[in-house]
Protein backbone atom coordinates (compact mmCIF):
# COMPACT_ATOMS: atom_id res chain seq x y z
CA UNK A 1 0.00 0.00 0.00
CA UNK A 2 2.82 2.40 0.89
CA UNK A 3 4.61 1.82 -2.41
CA UNK A 4 1.55 2.66 -4.48
CA UNK A 5 0.19 5.39 -2.21
CA UNK A 6 3.42 7.39 -2.28
CA UNK A 7 3.80 7.25 -6.06
CA UNK A 8 2.19 10.71 -6.31
CA UNK A 9 4.88 12.33 -4.12
CA UNK A 10 7.48 13.01 -6.81
CA UNK A 11 5.10 12.73 -9.75
CA UNK A 12 5.36 16.44 -10.63
CA UNK A 13 9.09 16.58 -9.90
CA UNK A 14 9.72 13.74 -12.35
CA UNK A 15 8.14 15.72 -15.19
CA UNK A 16 9.81 19.08 -14.52
CA UNK A 17 11.67 19.04 -17.88
CA UNK A 18 8.35 18.74 -19.73
CA UNK A 19 6.65 21.34 -17.54
CA UNK A 20 9.49 23.81 -18.04
CA UNK A 21 8.77 23.71 -21.75
CA UNK A 22 4.98 23.59 -21.50
CA UNK A 23 4.67 26.29 -18.85
CA UNK A 24 7.92 28.22 -19.46
CA UNK A 25 9.05 27.70 -15.86
CA UNK A 26 12.15 29.23 -14.33
CA UNK A 27 14.34 27.25 -11.93
CA UNK A 28 12.81 29.07 -8.97
CA UNK A 29 9.28 28.28 -10.13
CA UNK A 30 10.20 24.63 -10.65
CA UNK A 31 11.31 24.42 -7.00
CA UNK A 32 7.73 25.02 -5.91
CA UNK A 33 6.50 21.81 -7.53
CA UNK A 34 8.42 19.87 -4.90
CA UNK A 35 8.55 22.41 -2.08
CA UNK A 36 4.77 22.82 -2.04
CA UNK A 37 4.35 19.10 -1.39
CA UNK A 38 6.84 19.26 1.48
CA UNK A 39 5.08 22.30 2.97
CA UNK A 40 1.72 20.61 2.61
CA UNK A 41 3.03 17.47 4.30
CA UNK A 42 4.35 19.50 7.24
CA UNK A 43 1.06 21.40 7.56
CA UNK A 44 -0.92 18.18 7.38
CA UNK A 45 1.28 16.47 9.92
CA UNK A 46 1.12 19.38 12.37
CA UNK A 47 -2.66 19.57 12.04
CA UNK A 48 -2.98 15.83 12.43
CA UNK A 49 -0.80 15.88 15.53
CA UNK A 50 -2.62 18.82 17.11
CA UNK A 51 -5.96 17.07 16.65
CA UNK A 52 -4.58 13.68 17.67
CA UNK A 53 -5.96 12.10 14.49
CA UNK A 54 -3.38 9.27 14.31
CA UNK A 55 -4.40 8.09 17.77
CA UNK A 56 -8.16 8.73 17.63
CA UNK A 57 -9.30 7.11 14.38
CA UNK A 58 -8.82 3.75 12.69
CA UNK A 59 -5.49 4.31 10.90
CA UNK A 60 -6.27 2.12 7.90
CA UNK A 61 -9.47 4.05 7.13
CA UNK A 62 -7.70 7.38 7.42
CA UNK A 63 -4.95 6.09 5.13
CA UNK A 64 -7.49 4.96 2.52
CA UNK A 65 -9.24 8.34 2.57
CA UNK A 66 -5.96 10.26 2.24
CA UNK A 67 -4.64 8.03 -0.57
CA UNK A 68 -7.85 8.56 -2.55
CA UNK A 69 -7.66 12.31 -1.96
CA UNK A 70 -4.02 12.50 -3.07
CA UNK A 71 -4.90 10.55 -6.22
CA UNK A 72 -7.76 12.96 -6.97
CA UNK A 73 -5.47 16.00 -6.58
CA UNK A 74 -2.96 14.45 -8.98
CA UNK A 75 -5.65 13.61 -11.53
CA UNK A 76 -6.91 17.19 -11.38
CA UNK A 77 -3.38 18.45 -11.93
CA UNK A 78 -3.10 16.28 -15.04
CA UNK A 79 -6.54 17.17 -16.33
CA UNK A 80 -6.94 20.91 -15.84
CA UNK A 81 -3.71 22.59 -14.65
CA UNK A 82 -1.99 24.87 -17.14
CA UNK A 83 0.42 26.71 -14.83
CA UNK A 84 1.63 27.16 -11.27
CA UNK A 85 -1.46 29.12 -10.20
CA UNK A 86 -3.40 25.86 -9.98
CA UNK A 87 -0.52 23.38 -9.77
CA UNK A 88 0.94 24.72 -6.52
CA UNK A 89 -2.35 24.58 -4.53
CA UNK A 90 -3.00 21.06 -5.83
CA UNK A 91 0.50 19.91 -4.88
CA UNK A 92 0.10 21.58 -1.48
CA UNK A 93 -3.13 19.63 -0.94
CA UNK A 94 -1.39 16.45 -2.07
CA UNK A 95 1.27 16.99 0.60
CA UNK A 96 -1.40 17.51 3.28
CA UNK A 97 -3.00 14.21 2.32
CA UNK A 98 0.32 12.36 2.20
CA UNK A 99 0.66 13.19 5.90
CA UNK A 100 -2.19 10.73 6.37
CA UNK A 101 -0.35 7.90 4.63
CA UNK A 102 3.32 7.69 5.61
CA UNK A 103 3.12 8.48 9.38
CA UNK A 104 0.13 6.20 9.79
CA UNK A 105 2.04 3.48 8.00
CA UNK A 106 4.69 3.82 10.70
CA UNK A 107 2.08 3.55 13.44
CA UNK A 108 0.64 0.39 11.87
CA UNK A 109 4.11 -1.07 11.42
CA UNK A 110 4.86 -0.48 15.10
CA UNK A 111 1.59 -2.24 15.97
CA UNK A 112 2.78 -5.46 14.33
CA UNK A 113 6.49 -5.45 15.24
CA UNK A 114 7.99 -6.19 18.64
CA UNK A 115 10.83 -3.86 19.67
CA UNK A 116 13.40 -6.57 18.96
CA UNK A 117 12.24 -6.74 15.33
CA UNK A 118 11.10 -3.15 14.85
CA UNK A 119 14.21 -1.92 13.06
CA UNK A 120 13.76 -4.46 10.27
CA UNK A 121 10.05 -3.75 10.09
CA UNK A 122 10.63 -0.03 9.72
CA UNK A 123 13.37 -0.79 7.20
CA UNK A 124 10.81 -2.56 5.02
CA UNK A 125 8.42 0.37 5.39
CA UNK A 126 11.08 2.91 4.43
CA UNK A 127 12.01 0.70 1.50
CA UNK A 128 8.40 1.03 0.36
CA UNK A 129 8.68 4.82 0.74
CA UNK A 130 11.80 4.98 -1.43
CA UNK A 131 10.38 2.70 -4.10
CA UNK A 132 7.09 4.56 -4.19
CA UNK A 133 8.83 7.94 -4.36
CA UNK A 134 10.94 6.71 -7.28
CA UNK A 135 8.08 5.17 -9.32
CA UNK A 136 7.36 8.34 -11.38
CA UNK A 137 10.98 8.33 -12.57
CA UNK A 138 10.54 4.69 -13.63
CA UNK A 139 7.35 5.60 -15.50
CA UNK A 140 9.30 8.29 -17.37
CA UNK A 141 12.22 5.95 -18.10
CA UNK A 142 10.01 3.12 -19.36
CA UNK A 143 7.86 5.53 -21.35
CA UNK A 144 10.75 6.75 -23.45
CA UNK A 145 12.45 9.34 -21.30
CA UNK A 146 11.80 13.08 -20.74
CA UNK A 147 9.81 13.22 -23.98
CA UNK A 148 6.94 11.26 -22.42
CA UNK A 149 3.87 13.56 -22.09
CA UNK A 150 3.84 14.83 -18.53
CA UNK A 151 0.10 14.36 -18.07
CA UNK A 152 0.46 10.61 -18.67
CA UNK A 153 3.01 10.34 -15.87
CA UNK A 154 0.69 12.10 -13.44
CA UNK A 155 -2.28 9.94 -14.41
CA UNK A 156 -0.20 6.80 -13.97
CA UNK A 157 0.90 7.85 -10.49
CA UNK A 158 -2.67 8.81 -9.53
CA UNK A 159 -4.04 5.41 -10.61
CA UNK A 160 -1.44 3.69 -8.43
CA UNK A 161 -2.56 5.80 -5.47
CA UNK A 162 -6.19 4.80 -6.08
CA UNK A 163 -5.19 1.14 -5.92
CA UNK A 164 -3.41 1.91 -2.65
CA UNK A 165 -6.62 3.42 -1.24
CA UNK A 166 -8.52 0.25 -2.06
CA UNK A 167 -5.83 -1.93 -0.48
CA UNK A 168 -5.84 0.16 2.71
CA UNK A 169 -9.61 0.00 3.01
CA UNK A 170 -9.96 -3.70 2.27
CA UNK A 171 -6.78 -5.41 3.44
CA UNK A 172 -4.83 -3.32 5.97
CA UNK A 173 -5.46 -3.96 9.66
CA UNK A 174 -3.71 -2.80 12.88
CA UNK A 175 -1.65 -5.32 14.80
CA UNK A 176 -1.98 -6.64 18.35
CA UNK A 177 0.53 -4.13 19.75
CA UNK A 178 -1.57 -1.11 18.82
CA UNK A 179 -1.99 1.00 21.96
CA UNK A 180 -5.34 2.64 22.54
CA UNK A 181 -5.04 6.37 21.95
CA UNK A 182 -6.06 8.89 24.57
CA UNK A 183 -7.33 12.45 24.40
CA UNK A 184 -4.67 14.65 22.74
CA UNK A 185 -2.77 17.07 24.93
CA UNK A 186 -0.16 19.69 24.05
CA UNK A 187 2.46 18.10 26.27
CA UNK A 188 2.47 14.98 24.08
CA UNK A 189 3.01 17.07 20.95
CA UNK A 190 6.02 18.71 22.64
CA UNK A 191 7.41 15.53 24.22
CA UNK A 192 9.87 15.09 21.36
CA UNK A 193 11.65 18.29 22.43
CA UNK A 194 11.29 17.85 26.20
CA UNK A 195 12.36 14.23 26.78
CA UNK A 196 15.99 13.31 26.14
CA UNK A 197 15.48 10.05 24.23
CA UNK A 198 12.96 11.32 21.67
CA UNK A 199 14.83 14.66 21.44
CA UNK A 200 18.11 13.04 20.40
CA UNK A 201 16.37 10.70 17.98
CA UNK A 202 14.56 13.68 16.46
CA UNK A 203 17.78 15.68 16.14
CA UNK A 204 19.35 12.76 14.31
CA UNK A 205 16.30 12.59 12.05
CA UNK A 206 16.43 16.32 11.31
CA UNK A 207 20.06 16.03 10.23
CA UNK A 208 19.09 13.13 8.01
CA UNK A 209 16.22 15.09 6.47
CA UNK A 210 18.47 18.10 5.81
CA UNK A 211 20.16 15.90 3.22
CA UNK A 212 17.61 13.34 2.02
CA UNK A 213 14.93 15.16 0.06
CA UNK A 214 17.22 17.78 -1.42
CA UNK A 215 19.38 14.93 -2.72
CA UNK A 216 16.38 13.09 -4.15
CA UNK A 217 14.93 16.27 -5.69
CA UNK A 218 18.07 17.60 -7.33
CA UNK A 219 19.88 14.38 -8.28
CA UNK A 220 18.43 14.49 -11.84
CA UNK A 221 19.67 18.08 -12.30
CA UNK A 222 23.10 17.17 -10.91
CA UNK A 223 23.30 14.20 -13.29
CA UNK A 224 22.11 16.25 -16.26
CA UNK A 225 24.65 18.99 -15.56
CA UNK A 226 27.33 16.31 -15.45
CA UNK A 227 26.43 15.12 -18.93
CA UNK A 228 24.20 12.13 -18.18
CA UNK A 229 21.63 11.20 -20.83
CA UNK A 230 19.73 8.64 -18.72
CA UNK A 231 18.82 10.78 -15.74
CA UNK A 232 15.39 9.22 -15.10
CA UNK A 233 16.73 5.68 -15.07
CA UNK A 234 19.75 6.58 -12.93
CA UNK A 235 17.50 8.44 -10.49
CA UNK A 236 15.16 5.46 -10.18
CA UNK A 237 18.06 3.06 -9.63
CA UNK A 238 19.59 5.36 -7.01
CA UNK A 239 16.43 6.29 -5.13
CA UNK A 240 14.35 3.17 -5.71
CA UNK A 241 16.86 0.36 -6.21
CA UNK A 242 19.72 1.33 -3.92
CA UNK A 243 17.26 3.00 -1.54
CA UNK A 244 15.32 -0.22 -0.94
CA UNK A 245 18.53 -2.15 -0.33
CA UNK A 246 19.77 0.52 2.07
CA UNK A 247 16.49 0.61 3.98
CA UNK A 248 16.51 -3.15 4.51
CA UNK A 249 20.17 -3.16 5.48
CA UNK A 250 19.72 -0.25 7.89
CA UNK A 251 16.73 -1.92 9.54
CA UNK A 252 18.59 -5.19 9.98
CA UNK A 253 21.69 -3.43 11.32
CA UNK A 254 19.68 -1.44 13.86
CA UNK A 255 18.20 -4.65 15.29
CA UNK A 256 21.52 -6.47 15.19
CA UNK A 257 23.89 -3.75 16.44
CA UNK A 258 21.59 -1.14 17.97
CA UNK A 259 19.83 2.04 16.83
CA UNK A 260 22.76 4.36 17.53
CA UNK A 261 25.56 2.46 15.69
CA UNK A 262 23.36 1.83 12.64
CA UNK A 263 22.31 5.47 12.35
CA UNK A 264 25.82 6.83 12.90
CA UNK A 265 27.27 4.52 10.23
CA UNK A 266 24.64 5.55 7.68
CA UNK A 267 24.96 9.26 8.44
CA UNK A 268 28.75 9.14 8.25
CA UNK A 269 28.63 7.32 4.90
CA UNK A 270 26.09 9.65 3.30
CA UNK A 271 27.95 12.69 4.65
CA UNK A 272 31.16 11.38 3.09
CA UNK A 273 29.33 10.97 -0.22
CA UNK A 274 28.24 14.62 -0.04
CA UNK A 275 31.86 15.64 0.44
CA UNK A 276 33.06 13.45 -2.43
CA UNK A 277 30.33 14.45 -4.88
CA UNK A 278 32.33 17.21 -6.66
CA UNK A 279 35.01 14.70 -7.63
CA UNK A 280 32.45 12.19 -8.98
CA UNK A 281 30.58 14.85 -10.94
CA UNK A 282 30.68 13.91 -14.65
CA UNK A 283 32.59 10.73 -13.79
CA UNK A 284 32.54 7.69 -16.03
CA UNK A 285 29.72 5.18 -15.47
CA UNK A 286 32.22 2.73 -14.00
CA UNK A 287 32.82 5.16 -11.13
CA UNK A 288 29.49 6.98 -10.99
CA UNK A 289 27.19 3.95 -10.71
CA UNK A 290 28.89 2.38 -7.65
CA UNK A 291 29.10 5.82 -6.02
CA UNK A 292 25.40 6.49 -6.52
CA UNK A 293 24.56 2.99 -5.28
CA UNK A 294 26.41 3.63 -2.01
CA UNK A 295 24.98 7.12 -1.61
CA UNK A 296 21.45 6.07 -2.52
CA UNK A 297 21.59 3.26 0.06
CA UNK A 298 23.25 5.26 2.85
CA UNK A 299 21.09 8.37 2.55
CA UNK A 300 17.93 6.40 3.46
CA UNK A 301 19.34 3.51 5.51
CA UNK A 302 18.89 5.35 8.81
CA UNK A 303 15.36 6.67 8.21
CA UNK A 304 13.63 3.66 9.74
CA UNK A 305 16.09 3.73 12.62
CA UNK A 306 14.83 7.13 13.76
CA UNK A 307 11.21 6.00 13.52
CA UNK A 308 11.96 2.91 15.57
CA UNK A 309 13.92 4.97 18.13
CA UNK A 310 11.07 7.44 18.62
CA UNK A 311 8.45 4.68 18.80
CA UNK A 312 10.45 2.99 21.57
CA UNK A 313 11.19 6.07 23.68
CA UNK A 314 7.78 7.78 23.48
CA UNK A 315 4.61 7.24 25.50
CA UNK A 316 3.07 4.19 23.80
CA UNK A 317 -0.42 5.74 23.87
CA UNK A 318 0.84 8.58 21.66
CA UNK A 319 3.24 6.84 19.28
CA UNK A 320 1.23 8.01 16.27
CA UNK A 321 1.39 11.62 17.45
CA UNK A 322 5.12 11.38 18.24
CA UNK A 323 5.93 9.98 14.81
CA UNK A 324 3.76 12.56 13.07
CA UNK A 325 5.42 15.44 14.94
CA UNK A 326 8.83 14.04 14.01
CA UNK A 327 7.97 13.88 10.33
CA UNK A 328 6.23 17.29 10.38
CA UNK A 329 9.34 19.13 11.58
CA UNK A 330 11.64 17.04 9.40
CA UNK A 331 9.68 17.70 6.22
CA UNK A 332 9.38 21.41 6.99
CA UNK A 333 13.17 21.46 7.14
CA UNK A 334 13.43 19.88 3.69
CA UNK A 335 11.76 22.93 2.15
CA UNK A 336 14.81 25.00 3.06
CA UNK A 337 17.41 22.71 1.52
CA UNK A 338 15.31 22.01 -1.58
CA UNK A 339 15.16 25.77 -2.16
CA UNK A 340 18.83 26.44 -1.38
CA UNK A 341 20.55 23.75 -3.45
CA UNK A 342 19.80 25.40 -6.84
CA UNK A 343 20.83 28.75 -5.37
CA UNK A 344 24.22 27.28 -4.47
CA UNK A 345 24.43 25.68 -7.93
CA UNK A 346 23.73 29.01 -9.61
CA UNK A 347 26.28 30.84 -7.44
CA UNK A 348 29.01 28.24 -7.97
CA UNK A 349 28.32 25.23 -10.15
CA UNK A 350 26.22 22.04 -9.89
CA UNK A 351 29.47 20.24 -9.12
CA UNK A 352 29.55 21.82 -5.64
CA UNK A 353 25.82 22.07 -4.94
CA UNK A 354 25.55 19.07 -2.60
CA UNK A 355 28.19 20.43 -0.23
CA UNK A 356 25.34 22.41 1.29
CA UNK A 357 23.98 19.13 2.65
CA UNK A 358 27.10 18.06 4.59
CA UNK A 359 26.17 19.66 7.96
CA UNK A 360 22.98 17.61 8.22
CA UNK A 361 24.44 14.11 8.45
CA UNK A 362 27.37 15.42 10.49
CA UNK A 363 25.18 16.92 13.23
CA UNK A 364 22.78 13.98 13.03
CA UNK A 365 25.63 11.56 13.70
CA UNK A 366 26.65 13.53 16.80
CA UNK A 367 23.09 13.37 18.17
CA UNK A 368 22.72 9.65 17.51
CA UNK A 369 26.07 8.87 19.08
CA UNK A 370 24.72 10.43 22.29
CA UNK A 371 21.44 8.54 21.88
CA UNK A 372 23.23 5.29 22.74
CA UNK A 373 23.38 6.44 26.37
CA UNK A 374 19.57 6.61 26.65
CA UNK A 375 18.51 3.91 24.20
CA UNK A 376 16.22 1.32 25.81
CA UNK A 377 17.47 -2.20 26.24
CA UNK A 378 16.03 -4.56 23.64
Amino acid sequence: MQVLGLAVWFSATAVVPGLRVAWDLSSTEAVWLTASVQIGFAVGAVTSSALGLPDRFAPQRLMALCAAGAALCTLLLAAVADGLALAVPLRLATGVLLAGIYPLGMKLTASWARPVDRGRAFGVLIGCLTLGSALPHLIVALGGGPGLPWRRVLVGAALLALVAAAVAALAVRPGPLLAVGARPHARHVLAGARERGPRLANLGYFGHMWELYAFWTWLPAWLLAGGSTRTSLLTFLTVGGAGVAGSLLGGWASDRFGRSPAAVAALATSGACCLLSPWLFAASPALLLPFLAVWGAAVIADSGVFSAAVSETSDQRYVGTALTVQTAVGFALTVLTIALVPVVAQATDWRWAFWLLVPGPLLGAVAMRRFRLVAPAR
